[in-house]
Protein backbone atom coordinates (compact mmCIF):
# COMPACT_ATOMS: atom_id res chain seq x y z
CA UNK A 1 0.00 0.00 0.00
CA UNK A 2 1.20 3.39 -1.11
CA UNK A 3 1.43 6.53 1.26
CA UNK A 4 -0.65 8.97 0.95
CA UNK A 5 0.66 12.20 -0.68
CA UNK A 6 -0.29 15.92 -0.42
CA UNK A 7 1.10 15.87 -4.17
CA UNK A 8 -2.29 16.79 -5.47
CA UNK A 9 -2.47 19.78 -3.35
CA UNK A 10 0.69 21.64 -4.58
CA UNK A 11 -0.67 20.15 -7.91
CA UNK A 12 -3.83 21.86 -7.90
CA UNK A 13 -2.16 25.13 -6.12
CA UNK A 14 0.16 25.03 -9.06
CA UNK A 15 -2.68 24.54 -11.62
CA UNK A 16 -5.17 27.21 -10.22
CA UNK A 17 -1.98 29.70 -9.99
CA UNK A 18 -1.19 29.55 -13.42
CA UNK A 19 -5.04 30.42 -14.94
CA UNK A 20 -5.47 32.84 -12.80
CA UNK A 21 -2.18 34.47 -13.53
CA UNK A 22 -2.74 34.26 -17.19
CA UNK A 23 -6.47 35.20 -17.00
CA UNK A 24 -5.34 38.47 -14.83
CA UNK A 25 -2.25 39.54 -14.66
CA UNK A 26 -2.43 40.95 -18.60
CA UNK A 27 -5.46 43.63 -17.29
CA UNK A 28 -3.38 44.37 -13.91
CA UNK A 29 -0.55 45.28 -16.63
CA UNK A 30 -2.94 47.21 -18.53
CA UNK A 31 -5.01 49.19 -15.48
CA UNK A 32 -2.02 49.82 -13.76
CA UNK A 33 0.94 50.32 -16.67
CA UNK A 34 -0.69 51.82 -19.33
CA UNK A 35 -3.93 53.32 -18.34
CA UNK A 36 -2.43 54.98 -14.83
CA UNK A 37 0.55 56.07 -16.76
CA UNK A 38 -1.32 57.83 -19.58
CA UNK A 39 -3.08 59.52 -16.42
CA UNK A 40 -6.62 58.63 -17.77
CA UNK A 41 -7.89 57.50 -14.10
CA UNK A 42 -6.22 59.55 -11.12
CA UNK A 43 -4.57 57.87 -8.70
CA UNK A 44 -7.09 58.70 -6.20
CA UNK A 45 -10.06 56.64 -7.62
CA UNK A 46 -7.64 54.16 -8.18
CA UNK A 47 -7.04 54.36 -4.65
CA UNK A 48 -10.91 53.91 -4.06
CA UNK A 49 -10.76 51.01 -6.05
CA UNK A 50 -8.59 49.31 -4.00
CA UNK A 51 -9.91 50.35 -0.46
CA UNK A 52 -13.13 47.95 -1.62
CA UNK A 53 -12.50 44.68 0.82
CA UNK A 54 -13.88 42.39 -2.31
CA UNK A 55 -10.48 43.99 -4.51
CA UNK A 56 -8.45 43.06 -1.63
CA UNK A 57 -9.50 39.43 -0.98
CA UNK A 58 -8.82 39.33 -4.70
CA UNK A 59 -5.30 40.68 -4.79
CA UNK A 60 -4.98 38.00 -1.51
CA UNK A 61 -6.47 35.28 -3.78
CA UNK A 62 -4.16 36.36 -6.91
CA UNK A 63 -0.99 36.76 -5.16
CA UNK A 64 -0.80 33.50 -3.16
CA UNK A 65 -2.04 31.70 -5.95
CA UNK A 66 0.62 33.23 -8.51
CA UNK A 67 3.02 32.69 -5.80
CA UNK A 68 2.39 29.08 -5.06
CA UNK A 69 2.44 28.30 -8.65
CA UNK A 70 6.19 29.49 -8.93
CA UNK A 71 7.17 28.02 -5.95
CA UNK A 72 5.95 24.54 -7.50
CA UNK A 73 7.54 25.42 -11.29
CA UNK A 74 10.39 26.51 -9.50
CA UNK A 75 11.02 23.24 -7.31
CA UNK A 76 10.19 20.89 -10.35
CA UNK A 77 12.58 22.53 -12.10
CA UNK A 78 15.28 22.32 -10.01
CA UNK A 79 15.00 18.77 -9.25
CA UNK A 80 15.43 18.17 -12.86
CA UNK A 81 18.46 20.24 -12.61
CA UNK A 82 20.08 17.32 -10.51
CA UNK A 83 18.98 18.33 -7.22
CA UNK A 84 17.19 15.16 -6.58
CA UNK A 85 18.61 14.84 -3.16
CA UNK A 86 17.31 17.62 -1.97
CA UNK A 87 13.78 17.60 -2.65
CA UNK A 88 12.55 17.54 0.44
CA UNK A 89 14.46 20.76 2.14
CA UNK A 90 13.78 22.44 -1.52
CA UNK A 91 10.29 21.81 -1.60
CA UNK A 92 9.83 23.41 2.15
CA UNK A 93 12.04 26.50 1.58
CA UNK A 94 9.96 27.16 -1.55
CA UNK A 95 6.31 26.37 -0.23
CA UNK A 96 7.07 28.24 3.13
CA UNK A 97 8.47 31.05 0.82
CA UNK A 98 4.98 31.02 -1.15
CA UNK A 99 3.25 30.88 2.31
CA UNK A 100 5.28 33.53 3.38
CA UNK A 101 4.86 35.35 0.48
CA UNK A 102 0.94 35.23 0.54
CA UNK A 103 1.22 36.08 4.82
CA UNK A 104 3.03 39.33 3.43
CA UNK A 105 -0.04 39.91 0.93
CA UNK A 106 -2.84 39.87 3.87
CA UNK A 107 -1.02 41.70 6.05
CA UNK A 108 -0.03 44.16 3.01
CA UNK A 109 -3.80 44.30 2.10
CA UNK A 110 -5.13 44.81 5.91
CA UNK A 111 -2.66 47.39 6.53
CA UNK A 112 -3.24 51.17 6.08
CA UNK A 113 -0.21 52.28 5.36
CA UNK A 114 -1.20 55.82 4.96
Amino acid sequence: MRKPSNEPLFWSLFSAGGVVTAFFMPALIVLIGFVLAANEISLLRLEDVFDHVAVRVWLVVFSGLAFFHFAHRFRFTLIDLGLHSFRVPVAVFLYGAALGGTVFAIVAVVVDWS
